[in-house]
C-alpha cells in the first residue's frame, strides 16, 4: 500500500445546512493545513456550554474541503483520518462516503467508487455543538494526519503487516509475521509475499518468501516464522527498533508493498515479579496525560509529541497512560523511539454518561470497531505493553457492566494476546448506587460531575478503600483483568496482595502529593508494579483542579478565565514545575542533590486550601521585590538524611528530611532578603549535595530556539522558549507585555504563556509572560527560506532569532 500524507491544500468552513446552501449563502472558507484544531482560536467566555470541563472554549461545526484532480482510477483507495473530532462524515464529490462519530479514533474510509477522473471534492465534516461531550478539552476538528491510501488490486489489507515476537534473547529472536492480503481484481491469483527484515542500521536481518493463491473477492492471512541472529533488543535505555518491508509479487511485477516499525522484546508478569521486560523487572514511574499540547490545543505534531515525550522522560518518567482514549500515533512513535512504555486507554465512559453528549450515545453500537481500530493502530507498536478497557466507568460491579467488561476484554484479546489488560477502577464510584451505606454516606458531600464528587468524598473514599466492602463487587471485574487498575485506591494493595497472592496490582491515577507513600509499596511489593500520577503534563480544560485557594473554598472548578488544570508536573509550555523536581527526587532520580521551591510570599501565613491534585503554591525562585523584610517559605526536597538551608552564607537551621506532610521534603519560614539561597543535604553527616537560587537582577530577553532549521513543506514545528532574565541566567518573574512578529516563509502555530488563569488567545502575537516565560511555536512554510522571529517586550531590547529553511 502506498501511503501519503494528505494535509496540505485544505479549506475550513462553518457548517451550514443544505437549506442554507440552496438559498444561495455561501459560508466564507478559509486555507488550512491539517492538523489543525478549529476550537482553540475560538472566543471564550463564561456563558459558553463547554464550561470548565472544556475551558469555556466556543464549540462549532466545521466542514474541511479539499479540492483535487485525478489522471485515473481504478484500484482501491482509502482517507485514513487519525483523528477528528469528532461526529465525522465522509463525503466525495458530494455523495456520503461514510463516517466516525468517536472522535479519538483512527479510521479508514474506503472511497474508490466514489472518484472521478479529473476534478474531485473531498469534504469531512464534524459536529461538535453537542455540548458538553468531554469532561477536558477536545478541540475540534481534523486535528491529527490525514492520509491518502491507494494500493494495487492484490495488496496488503489496511494496518495488514502484524509482528510478534515469539522468543528472544540476546542471541536469537523468533518472529511472527502476518501479513493480510486481499484480492480486489478479477479471477484467482498466485503471487509470493516476500518480507525483509532490516536493523535501525539498513542491514538485513532476516528475510522469507511464500507463495500465495487468493481467490477473486476473498481474503488470507500468510504467517511466516522468522529469526533473528544476535537481535537488539527494544528496551527503555537501548529502544532498538527494526523495519519490516513487504512486498507482493506477480513473477517479476511488484503488486504491492508497505514498511511498518516494529521492536523485537518480551513481556513477562507475574506477582512476584512484577511487570518484567526483557527478562529485567521494570517498576513503572507512570504519568497520565491528555491528548492537547497547550498553546497548539488538540493539534497533533510529531515534534510536538516527540518533545513532551522527551521532557518526561529526562524528568524521570518511563511510562505514560493516555487519559482517556486511545492514544495518536504520532504520540505511539515518540514513545517507541525514546523508549517509555505506554497504557493505551479505550475510552472514559462505556454505557452509563459522564457529560450529556459523550461517546455513551455511541459506544453500544461502535464499541467493537473503536476497539478493533486501537488495536490495529497499536500492535506493532513495541512501547505498547497494556490496554486499559476504561476509565473510572460507573458501571463496574453491576450484572450487565460486568458483561459488558467482559466483552471488552474477550474482543481485545482476540486481536491481541502479547499484553495486558487493565481498567482505571474508582471503588466507589463502582459502589455507589450498589451499596445504601455508601450512597447514604454520599448525601449530603456535594455532587457535580465525577471529578467534584471524588474531592468532595475523599475521607469516604480513603474508608471505602481501608474496607473489604467492595470486594464483592470487584471480583469478576478484576477476573477478566490481568493488572488490576486502581485509581486513588492504594490503600487497597496490601489487603489485596494478602488475599490474592497471584493479583498484579498498578496506581491507574493517583494523587501527586501521594507518590511518596505510593512508591514505598510499588518497591516493596513485586505485585505493584508501578504508579501513575495525575497528571504529568498541564492540560487545558478541568480549570483549576489542582489550584491552591485561600480563604473561602469556593466552587470546585476555577470560575472563567480559568483555562488549565494546574495540577502537573510540566506547565503549559513544557517548563518544570517544582513538583515534578520532588517527584524525580522520590524515584530517586536526583541522587542526593536538593532542589528549593518558595512558596508565593503574598500568601504567607495564609491557610491553604487544596484539592486532591494539588500541591503547594510553590515557584523555584528567590526574585521577589516588595517583600523584602517580610515572611516567605522555602521548602526544599531531597533524597538525604537532613538538609540546611543557608541565605548569603548564613545558616537558617539544620532539619531531618520527611515531614507529617510529605517525604523528601522540609520546609523553612524565614524572611525574605535578596541574595542567595542555598541548600545543603547531608547523609551520614556529610555534604551530599547542593542547590542554590540567585536573585535576578535586570532583564533581557533571551531566545531559546529547540532546533536550528525546519525543512520546507513539512509539518516541521521549532519551538522558542522566551525568557526574561538577567546576565547570569537567572529568571525575572516580573511579567511584561511581549509582541511576536514573523518574517520568512514560516508560521506562527502558537504562542503564549503558562498561565492558567487568562483571557489571552493563543493565536494572538501579543501576551503577558508568566513567571517571566512565555513559547512560540514556529511552523515550516511551503517555501524554502530563513524564518525570522522578533520579540519585544515592554522596556526592552528586541531581540531576532532565525530559524534556517
Amino acid at each position: 500500500m502506498k501511503k501519503t500524507q494528505w494535509n496540505r491544500g485544505w479549506t475550513i468552513a462553518p457548517m451550514q445546512g443544505m437549506m442554507a446552501a440552496m438559498g444561495g449563502q455561501q459560508a466564507e472558507k478559509t486555507p488550512v493545513t491539517l492538523p489543525h484544531d478549529a476550537m482553540i482560536g475560538q472566543k471564550r467566555d463564561a456563558s459558553q456550554p463547554t464550561a470548565g470541563g472544556s475551558a469555556f472554549f466556543a464549540p462549532g461545526n466545521y466542514d474541511y474541503e479539499k479540492a483535487f484532480t485525478l489522471e485515473k482510477t481504478g484500484g482501491p483507495v482509502w482517507l485514513e483520518i487519525e483523528g477528528a473530532y469528532h461526529n465525522a462524515s465522509v463525503w466525495v464529490n458530494g455523495d456520503f462516503a461514510g463516517q466516525w462519530p468517536y472522535g479519538y479514533g483512527n479510521f479508514q474510509v474506503k472511497i474508490s467508487d466514489f472518484l472521478r477522473v479529473g476534478k474531485n471534492t473531498v469534504k469531512v465534516s464534524v459536529k461538535n455543538t453537542d455540548q458538553p461531550n468531554a469532561r477536558w478539552y477536545s478541540g475540534a476538528g481534523l486535528y491529527r494526519d490525514v492520509n491518502w491510501i491507494e494500493a494495487g488490486e492484490v495488496h496488503v489489507g489496511l494496518d495488514g503487516v502484524r509482528v510478534t515476537t515469539l522468543a528472544a534473547d540476546e542471541a536469537l529472536a523468533v518472529l511472527r509475521v502476518e501479513t493480510d492480503l486481499e484480492n480486489e481484481g478479477l479471477g484467482l491469483r498466485q503471487g509470493i509475499l516476500c518480507t525483509l527484515l532490516r536493523d535501525k542500521d539498513g542491514n538485513e536481518a532476516a528475510k522469507d518468501a511464500t507463495r500465495f493463491t487468493l481467490r477473486q473477492g476473498e481474503k488470507l492471512t500468510v504467517r511466516q516464522r522468522m529469526q533473528v541472529e544476535k537481535p537488539a533488543l527494544w528496551d527503555l535505555d537501548s529502544p532498538n527498533l527494526y523495519t519490516c518491508e513487504t512486498k507482493v509479487l506477480e513473477g517479476e511485477t511488484v503488486l504491492d508493498g508497505e514498511c511498518n516499525s516494529f521492536g523485537i522484546r518480551t513481556l513477562a508478569l507475574d506477582s512476584v515479579h512484577g511487570l518484567r521486560l526483557n527478562g529485567k523487572t521494570v517498576k513503572l514511574k507512570g504519568g497520565c496525560i491528555h491528548h492537547d499540547n497547550g498553546v497548539l490545543g488538540s493539534a497533533t505534531f510529531y515534534d510536538a509529541e516527540e518533545r513532551r515525550a522527551r521532557l518526561m522522560k529526562q524528568a524521570g518518567y518511563n511510562a505514560l497512560r493516555s487519559a482517556h482514549h486511545p492514544m495518536g500515533k504520532a504520540m505511539l512513535t515518540a514513545c517507541d523511539r525514546l523508549g517509555i512504555l505506554v497504557m493505551d486507554e479505550f475510552t472514559d465512559v462505556w454505557t452509563v454518561s459522564k457529560c450529556d453528549y459523550d461517546y455513551a450515545i455511541q459506544f453500544p453500537q461502535w464499541w467493537e470497531r473503536d476497539v478493533e481500530a486501537m488495536v490495529r493502530k497499536d500492535y506493532n507498536h513495541p512501547c505498547v505493553v497494556m490496554y486499559s478497557t476504561g476509565n473510572e466507568i460507573f458501571e463496574m460491579g453491576a450484572r450487565i457492566g460486568n458483561a459488558w467488561g467482559r466483552k471488552i476484554a474477550d474482543k481485545i484479546r482476540s486481536l491481541d494476546d502479547t499484553r495486558y489488560l487493565t481498567n482505571g477502577i474508582n471503588v466507589m464510584m463502582g459502589l455507589l448506587g450498589r451499596r445504601e451505606d455508601v450512597q447514604d454516606a454520599a448525601v449530603g458531600m456535594g455532587g457535580g460531575d465525577i471529578n467534584e464528587i471524588m474531592s468532595n468524598q475523599r475521607a469516604l473514599m480513603d474508608r471505602v478503600n481501608s474496607t473489604d466492602l467492595a470486594d464483592p463487587f470487584l471480583e469478576e471485574v478484576c477476573a477478566t483483568l490481568d493488572i488490576v487498575g486502581y485509581n486513588y485506591a492504594a490503600g487497597r494493595y496490601e489487603r489485596e496482595i494478602a488475599k490474592y497472592p497471584y493479583r498484579v496490582i498498578v496506581g491507574s491515577e493517583t494523587a501527586p502529593a501521594a507518590l511518596d507513600k505510593n512508591w514505598e509499596l510499588v518497591e516493596k511489593h513485586g505485585a505493584v508494579i508501578g504508579d501513575f500520577t495525575w497528571t504529568a503534563w498541564e492540560y487545558l480544560g478541568e480549570v483549576g483542579i489542582g489550584r491552591v485557594r485561600y480563604g473561602q473554598a469556593g466552587f470546585f472548578y476555577g470560575e472563567y478565565p480559568w483555562v488549565a488544570s494546574r495540577c502537573a508536573d510540566f506547565d503549559l509550555i513544557g517548563s518544570r514545575r517544582p513538583v515534578s523536581y520532588w517527584r524525580e527526587t522520590v524515584w530517586g532520580g536526583r541522587g542526593h542533590e536538593p532542589y528549593i521551591a518558595v512558596q508565593l510570599p503574598e500568601h504567607y501565613g495564609e491557610e491553604p486550601l487544596t484539592d486532591m491534585w494539588s500541591w503547594t503554591d510553590s515557584v523555584s525562585s528567590w526574585t521577589w521585590p516588595g517583600y523584602e523584610g517580610k515572611g516567605i517559605v522555602a521548602e526544599v526536597y531531597c533524597d538525604a538524611e537532613e538538609a540546611e538551608l543557608f541565605l548569603d552564607g548564613k545558616s537558617l537551621g539544620r532539619k531531618a528530611v520527611g515531614t507529617e506532610e510529605h517525604g523528601f521534603y522540609c520546609k523553612w519560614e524565614t524572611v525574605y532578603a535578596p541574595g542567595t539561597l542555598e541548600a545543603v543535604s547531608y547523609v551520614g553527616g556529610k555534604e551530599a549535595g547542593r542547590f542554590a537560587l540567585r536573585t535576578a537582577g535586570e532583564p533581557h530577553v533571551a531566545l531559546y530556539p529547540e532546533r536550528e532549521g525546519l525543512q520546507a513543506g513539512s509539518n516541521e514545528l521549532c519551538f522558542v522558549k522566551i525568557r526574561l532574565e538577567d546576565g547570569e541566567g537567572n529568571l525575572c518573574p516580573m511579567d511584561r507585555q511581549v509582541t511576536l512578529t514573523v518574517e520568512g516563509p514560516g508560521t506562527l502555530q502558537g504562542s503564549g504563556s503558562a498561565d492558567p488563569k487568562t483571557e489571552e488567545n493563543y493565536r494572538d502575537t501579543t501576551h503577558m509572560t508568566c513567571g517571566g516565560e512565555m513559547l512560540a511555536v514556529l511552523r515550516a512554510g511551503e517555501e524554502a527560506g530563513a524564518t525570522r522571529l522578533t520579540v519585544t517586550a515592554q522596556g526592552l531590547e528586541a531581540v531576532t532569532v532565525e530559524i534556517q529553511g
